[in-house]
């Protein structure tokens, strides 16, 4: 048999968790994405460092960010089953 716990330490977590997530932790990171893209525009700014950041610093950070968005998606609706299994096994406190 397998054990079970679930402490309020747990519970507390994971309530941080999706506070954080749902509090606009990915809304952020698409505001950031919209930044970018303005930056990315030639017609906005143009010069060495800004072609540098077109074709190599701002790809890589969209694409960074663009897994940090998906990931969060994702433990968001992990969280949903994770809290309710804890929540369950701690006697629905």
């Amino acid at each position: 048999m397998s054990r079970v716990l679930s402490t309020e330490q747990a519970k507390t977590a994971i309530r941080q968790i999706q506070s954080i997530v749902n509090g606009g932790f990915t809304d952020q990171i698409s505001q950031l994405d919209a930044q970018g893209r303005v930056l990315s525009d030639s017609n906005v700014w143009d010069g060495p460092l800004a072609s540098n950041f077109r074709g190599s610093t701002w790809p890589e950070t969209k694409a960074a960010l663009d897994k940090a968005k998906t990931e969060l998606e994702q433990l968001r609706t992990q969280l949903d089953k994770i809290s309710q299994d804890i929540f369950t096994a701690g006697g629905g406190a």
